[in-house]
């Protein structure tokens, strides 16, 4: 008989780190549709003033945190995927001015995957017979959540969303293997900060900043963003690349419990069915790809 193998000394304590650091990952994910659509709707604040503020904030936590004694010193971002950087937060706030937050961040998200699994397959990554069923279901789904109808978003808005999706996506793709995603991603946020600032004096007009709009966009920018991607890498080591893709398929499903318990938005129906299809669709290839 075989002898059983001796536990790894603190293996369960590390694996209940990862699952509570990558729980509180996705929250802090979600949550960045939560706070901008909070504010946009709820408070003063104007679309652009909440973008840049938080990069801002993003940026002087990312700054500290990728400062800190031991951190490494590889990679400081460029104005390329600062340029994507900020793209992604101009539409993503300009979207939600109105969009519901559940279906922006589906929309995001789909967005984002569709974009790199795209971008693969250009680059010669050929899919399984599984995996193109997914595809076409992610894309049909987005189609359909897009569909004129009783609950569809708004033509305009769903473009920004997508945009910035894809910006988010190209963000994603730059970043892989630029060095420490700390400092790569601080270096990035104050540029894309830079380049937010320098767009205010174009809607000087309609600035509007209160004190609510003010702390929903530095907490969108400081714990969401700044905090929330810190704790993302420190998650992402125990890992793997296939379970790291596929947990963050949770995102738009706590943003959507979010917004219904927080916003009192409705769960309709369409969404339920876009949502399961999308996310389903992108489960599939992610999966087809841990298979290969």
């Amino acid at each position: 008989m075989n002898a059983r193998p001796s536990p790894v000394p603190g293996a369960s304590h590390t694996g209940a780190r990862v699952v509570v650091l990558t729980a509180t990952a996705m929250v802090a994910f979600a949550a960045n549709s939560l706070l901008c659509r909070l504010a946009l709707s709820r408070t003063a604040i104007d679309a652009a003033s909440f973008t840049a503020i938080r990069l801002v904030a993003g940026a002087a936590v990312l700054v500290l945190l990728s400062r800190r004694p031991g951190a490494a010193d590889t990679g400081r971002g460029d104005w390329t995927s600062a340029l994507a950087l900020a793209a992604y937060a101009v539409c993503f706030s300009w979207a939600y001015v109105g969009l519901p937050a559940a279906t922006g961040a589906l929309l995001l998200f789909g967005a984002v995957q569709l974009t790199m699994i795209g971008w693969g397959f250009a680059r010669g990554e050929r899919l399984a017979a599984l995996q193109a069923v997914g595809l076409l279901a992610a894309g049909g789904g987005l189609l359909a959540l897009l569909l004129p109808g009783a609950h569809a978003p708004a033509w305009g808005r769903a473009a920004l969303m997508l945009g910035s999706g894809v910006a988010w996506g190209i963000y994603s793709l730059r970043g892989r293997g630029a060095g420490d995603p700390l400092a790569v991603n601080a270096g990035n946020f104050w540029r894309a900060a830079l380049l937010s600032l320098a767009l205010l004096p174009l809607f000087w007009a309609s600035v509007s900043v209160d004190t609510a709009g003010l702390l929903y966009a530095v907490a969108s920018g400081a714990v969401a963003s700044g905090i929330g991607y810190s704790i993302w890498y420190a998650a992402v080591r125990g890992l793997s690349a296939t379970g790291a893709a596929s947990v963050q398929l949770s995102v738009p499903a706590i943003a959507a419990l979010g917004a219904v318990a927080l916003l009192g938005e409705p769960l309709t129906p369409r969404l339920v069915v876009a949502s399961i299809v999308i996310l389903g669709g992108i489960a599939l290839v992610i999966g087809g790809r841990s298979n290969r």
